[in-house]
This record gives structure tokens, sequence and C-alpha cells, in this order.
């Protein structure tokens, strides 16, 4: 065989090869959202309506995107279609600055039909959870309560919506850390005023002077989920209530809901 023959044999080679990644290694794209899909965001998720037709397909790649990547689980509680899309809005709306963004450190969300305890029972007589990443033997996992999830998109004018704040929770947790300052989104140089700003804020907490719910106060990490449901639920009161914390959320979000 001529060294030409030898070179385009060689060549021919790789290019199969680099066709048979593309075909069975590479993780594909989602397929587009079905009319249907599209039809319930429209419907059921504010945050959805207020973005134009441009943002709209942005929004509804990463929610398909989402529902490729990630198992969502009824655990003794019926999931329809719907209940599916709300799981993956909540994890589109705060990561939409950041486009392509993948929860690489989720694999499967459970909904659960009530609250539950810290042993994940729904049976317990102190039951009080609504939401929770997981850690050690929930790793790569979420729990969320159903009814709760439903909730949050039925009444966001109450500041709270549980699928926002778990997924915060987990952008959060991105470097490694959940501590309240979400390096992977938040530039270096903000950090210290980041921290100095809701350490101010919930003191102001838990003297009764602040409309922020009071779970804010129960530490930096908890504080970032309260204040970034407030923050996407009710944008406007927010940026006039609390103008510096408005403006460093939009730096760490990347957008201004």
């Amino acid at each position: 065989m001529s060294t030409a023959a030898l070179l385009f044999t060689l060549l021919l080679l790789a290019l199969l090869a680099g066709m048979a990644w593309q075909l069975f290694f590479r993780r594909r794209p989602a397929p587009p959202l079905e009319t249907g899909q599209r039809a319930v965001l429209q419907e059921k998720v504010r945050y959805y309506r207020r973005l134009s037709d441009e943002e709209k397909e942005r929004f509804e790649q990463s929610v398909a995107q989402f529902l490729k990547d990630v198992a969502i689980t009824g655990v003794e509680a019926e999931v329809t279609e719907t209940d599916r899309l709300l799981v993956a809005a909540s994890a589109a709306i705060p990561a939409f600055g950041f486009p392509g963004w993948r929860y690489r450190n989720l694999s499967e969300v459970l909904l659960y039909p009530d609250m539950f305890d810290d042993d994940f029972q729904v049976e317990a007589a102190q039951r009080d959870l609504i939401g929770l990443v997981g850690d050690e033997e929930l790793n790569r996992m979420m729990i969320l309560s159903l009814p709760a999830l439903r909730k949050s998109f039925a009444h966001p004018e109450q500041r709270l919506h549980v699928g926002i704040h778990e997924f915060i929770h987990l952008l959060d947790k991105a470097d490694g850390d959940t501590g309240g300052i979400p390096n992977a989104l938040l530039p270096p140089e903000y950090a210290e005023e980041w921290l100095n700003l809701i350490r101010q804020e919930m003191e102001e907490i838990r003297r009764g002077r602040s409309d922020i719910d009071s779970y804010g106060a129960t530490d930096e990490a908890e504080f970032l989920g309260v204040a970034a449901e407030y923050f996407f639920t009710q944008p406007g009161t927010f940026r006039y209530r609390h103008p510096k914390l408005y403006e460093m959320l939009s730096r760490m979000f990347r957008q201004e809901p």
C-alpha cells in the first residue's frame, strides 16, 4: 500500500471513529417540547409567560434537557406530566441566566404526597419538611412535597416556592459547598459584599424588621434560598423593598426577573 493510500485509510478510519463517537457516546440534545407541554408552561408558569418569544424557546430547551437528564419519581404519589414540567421549570428559572446549564449534581427528584420528617417519612407525628436536597445516602437526589410544589406555582404572591428554593441549594452546591455563597455563580470580588449584606438582613429578620420569611435567618444557605424565592416570585416588590439585595441577586443569577 502506498503512503498516500495509507494516509487516506487512516483519515477514513479517524472519520468513522468520530462519527461513531457522535452517534453512540456523545449525549444528544433533548427533543423539543410538544405543543401540549408548552401550553402547560404558558398556563402554570408566570415566569415563562413574561419571557419574549426567543427567551421562551431557550427556556423550553432548558426544561426539555432537564426532563431528559433527571428522573422524576412519585413516592406514593401520582405524578402527572404537568408535575414533571413544574419540577423542570423550577430548575430552569434560577439557571436561566446561564445558557446550557446542566444540574450535573442531580440524578433524581422524588415527589412525596405530603410533608415529611428528617427520616424522609410522611407518616411521622412531626413533619415539617416540604423540600430537601440530598446528602450522604441521598446524594444526587432531591425530595419535594408534591402539594407544596403545585401550590408554589398556583400562588406566587406568597413569595414561597419550594422548587426554586431547593434548586437554589443545588446551584449553591455546584462548587462543592452549600454555604450561601455560590462561587460557581457569584464573581469572587462580590463575595465579601454579599456575605456582609445577607448577615445584616438576617439580623433584621431576627428583629422583626424584614418582610423576608423568618426561615431565612436560619443560616446563610437558607437565606439565599428564601431571598431567591422572593426575588423570582415577586421581583417588583423585592426590588422596591430590598434594592441592594435585588442588585446583588441580579448580578448573581445574571437576570432581572
